[in-house]
């Protein structure tokens, strides 16, 4: 199977504008994004896909691959697709720019789910880890995931789900981490699709291909780092990078 990884990368952040062009010790943001990617040799080429002439430079003047969006998207998938319309390849990974300590263990977890007779009918697949910290599960910054028995999504959300009601229970609360794998008529039967009422109201894109009927397979990963949404994540990724606990 031919496999790309895609990265899209908006300069213009809503929580956290410019946030990729941040510096992380001696790198970017999305520099380190894309060398961590291309570092675990899993991919056929690697490409950061973005709208901003600021990011697409930095990635070309240090050696790297980038593509211009033409259009104005939504959401990083919607980028991906443009980029990928005229590219022929079977898989294709869509590693978020603000995941700058994306490992190689994770990513072919992900792949994996695609493999042998199992992974015929995945279209759609992403990551998923445990969270334990109360403050992290209430903050709707960290996205949500609840999943079935055979670890599908049933459902994302900015709010704590599952909520815990019966305290006599201990339910484990998974975060959504943005990387996702697709079988490339998926992605872009998605940019086909309008965006759906539930995407809309929580602004999480993964949600239009639930409300379209098309699973989502989770994988369960061990801890990917920081994704940095605002100043308080990168101040903590910084620690990260150091060696520090968070």
């Amino acid at each position: 199977m031919k496999k790309i990884a895609m990265i899209p990368a908006r300069y213009a952040a809503t929580r956290f504008p410019g946030k990729l062009m941040q510096m992380l010790g001696n790198k970017t943001v999305i520099r380190h994004t894309y060398d961590n990617t291309i570092a675990t040799r899993l991919f056929d080429d690697v490409y950061v896909v973005t709208d901003s002439e600021i990011i697409y430079d930095e990635i070309i003047a240090n050696g790297g691959k980038a593509i211009k969006s033409m259009k104005e998207h939504e959401s990083g998938s919607d980028r991906i697709a443009e980029a990928v319309a005229a590219i022929e390849l079977d898989i294709v990974v869509n590693v978020q720019g603000d995941e700058p300590f994306v490992q190689k263990e994770s990513l072919q977890e992900l792949l994996n789910v695609f493999e042998g007779d199992s992974g015929k009918d995945v279209q759609v697949a992403s990551l998923m880890q445990v969270l334990t910290s109360k403050q992290f599960i209430d903050d709707p910054n960290y996205v949500k995931v609840a999943v079935n028995k055979n670890m599908e999504a049933l459902f994302f959300s900015r709010s704590v789900i599952p909520y815990h009601r019966d305290k006599q229970v201990n339910p484990i609360y998974y975060e959504h981490i943005g990387v996702y794998a697709f079988r490339k008529q998926a992605l872009m039967d998605f940019t086909n699709w309008e965006i759906t009422p539930l995407e809309a109201a929580e602004k999480i894109e993964c949600l239009r291909y639930l409300e379209n009927r098309i699973p989502l397979k989770m994988v369960l990963t061990k801890y990917m780092g920081v994704e940095i949404d605002t100043p308080e994540d990168l101040e903590r990724a910084t620690a990260f990078l150091n060696g520090n606990s968070l």
